[in-house]
């Protein structure tokens, strides 16, 4: 029974807990009130009831010393014994009306024999057979004689009975009245709460594998400043969950889309591979140059499968850097880097002339030399894949703000607007058909930003028609290298 009882109040609304809750404190204090209103009724006419028999007790005592009897001095369903004590035990004196005493007179006998002991009014309340309760009064009309008086409690006992029957009645509608009341209030009060968790339960049933925006959030308002903090919390949670899901949301559609990339990019040499390969195969019997040209060409395509399996490897290992990081720091001088890279652009891109600015005469930095001058090639080799023969092409380096920056600008038709935002994302080409013809992968830029990146520094672009400039800063102190 207590268990099925538990498990009734655990299922309740928590409005409906804090009301009960609420009335059984309520309970508590009303009874404590009521039970001390009671005791101090109780006592108070007790008290009055013991000053009218001593006030009734003196005009009693003065007629009996003085006639002898107590006519005109009786109160009604009073009763009156009178003691001679003189011979050291209390005898009762024949009353002047039957009446006057109960049929049992041993609980007076016992009260004027207190009487006689303690030499002063003696107080006593006693249940008189047949009679009920009764308050009795003993006192000393003269020497020897004693007066026992007993007046009824019936009175103070229904005076008593009423009060209670009033208390319970107001109590148990003041507790119905709280509990509802105090009901609907807590309900008004927790409504917030309510709409929080109508708030939750619309996220659940949201399907966030399609969309990385939640479409709620609770907008409510009131319940005071404790709810405010928590619909606040609430929401800076939502806030918090939303951009998660939105960085979650774009994470795996650059994963589809690098893996698809990827896919097609190795696609291509691939199939290269297999088609001379085949030819290959059916040229066996052919003239010796006829092969060598064959299989010249099935190593050029395996090199560019190569290269492009490198840039990928590169760029994993780089965005896994937190686990080992692919940089080699040294302490290594820049402005060579940069002439050798300038040198070895000559070489391969005769066509585009090449400017070498003047500059600091060195500039050690604690960097990986091998990665860096692979981010100068590959800035380099965009500027010449992108521009036709004969642009002008400079590189600069200077030392500003702390931190050594590498200007590599040409002189060419620049890069549209539209694709100035995504010149460094992976496999994206501004000119996709030229680009493959030349056999670029896309991934060029995006090893760059991710070098610098790793090495603690940025990559700018600016870009207009005659001149697009790419700004790699770099910082001079030692801590910035990073692994991210």
């Amino acid at each position: 029974m207590s268990g099925r009882l538990r498990r009734a109040y655990r299922g309740m609304r928590l409005g409906t807990r804090l009301a009960l809750g609420l009335g059984a404190l309520s309970l508590v204090v009303f009874a404590v009130v009521g039970t001390a209103l009671t005791t101090y009724m109780r006592d108070y006419l007790s008290a009055q009831l013991d000053t009218t028999l001593a006030q009734g007790q003196v005009a009693q005592s003065k007629s009996i010393a003085d006639y002898g009897t107590l006519s005109g001095k009786k109160y009604y369903s009073w009763y009156y014994a009178v003691y001679d004590v003189s011979g050291g035990e209390p005898v009762l004196r024949r009353p002047e009306d039957p009446a006057d005493v109960p049929a049992d007179v041993d609980d007076f006998t016992s009260l004027a024999r207190a009487q006689m002991a303690a030499s002063t009014e003696v107080l006593r309340t006693e249940h008189l057979k047949g009679k009920g309760e009764y308050r009795l009064r003993a006192c000393e009309v003269e020497p020897g004689v004693v007066l026992v008086s007993a007046a009824p409690m019936e009175d103070i006992e229904d005076t008593v009975g009423q009060l209670i029957t009033i208390q319970a009645v107001t109590f148990g509608l003041a507790l119905l009245a709280l509990v509802v009341l105090g009901r609907g209030m807590l309900r008004r009060g927790l409504k917030p709460l309510s709409d929080m968790a109508h708030t939750a339960r619309g996220i659940t049933s949201h399907d966030l594998t399609d969309s990385g925006r939640l479409p709620v959030r609770h907008d409510g308002r009131g319940g005071g400043p404790e709810v405010e903090e928590l619909r606040t919390a609430f929401n800076t949670m939502l806030e918090h969950i939303d951009d998660s899901l939105v960085v979650r949301a774009e994470a795996e559609q650059r994963l589809r889309r690098f893996v698809a990339d990827a896919s097609h990019e190795l696609r291509t040499p691939l199939m290269s591979v297999r088609g001379y390969a085949d030819l290959f195969q059916y040229a066996a019997a052919n003239a010796p140059e006829e092969r060598d040209r064959h299989l010249a060409r099935l190593r050029a395509e395996a090199a560019r499968m190569g290269f492009l399996l490198d840039d990928l490897l590169l760029l994993a290992r780089l965005d896994a850097a937190e686990v080992e990081t692919p940089l080699r720091p040294q302490e290594a001088d820049l402005v060579d880097l940069v002439e050798q890279a300038a040198d070895a652009f000559r070489v391969t891109h005769a066509d585009h002339p090449l400017t070498l600015a003047p500059g600091p005469g060195t500039l050690t930095l604690r960097l990986d030399p091998q990665r860096i001058r692979q981010v100068l090639d590959n800035l380099l080799t965009n500027a010449a894949m992108h521009t036709p023969a004969g642009t002008e092409v400079s590189v600069a380096v200077s030392l500003t703000g702390g931190a050594a920056q590498i200007r590599i600008a040409d002189a060419g038709p620049g890069i549209p607007p539209a694709d100035r935002q995504r010149v460094f994302d992976r496999f994206y080409r501004v000119d996709k058909a030229r680009s493959r013809d030349r056999g670029g992968s896309g991934l060029g830029l995006a090893v760059a930003q991710s070098l610098v990146r790793a090495h603690g520094g940025h990559i700018d672009l600016t870009s207009e028609p005659g001149a697009t400039v790419f700004t790699v800063t770099i910082p001079l102190t030692v801590g910035a290298l990073t692994k991210s």
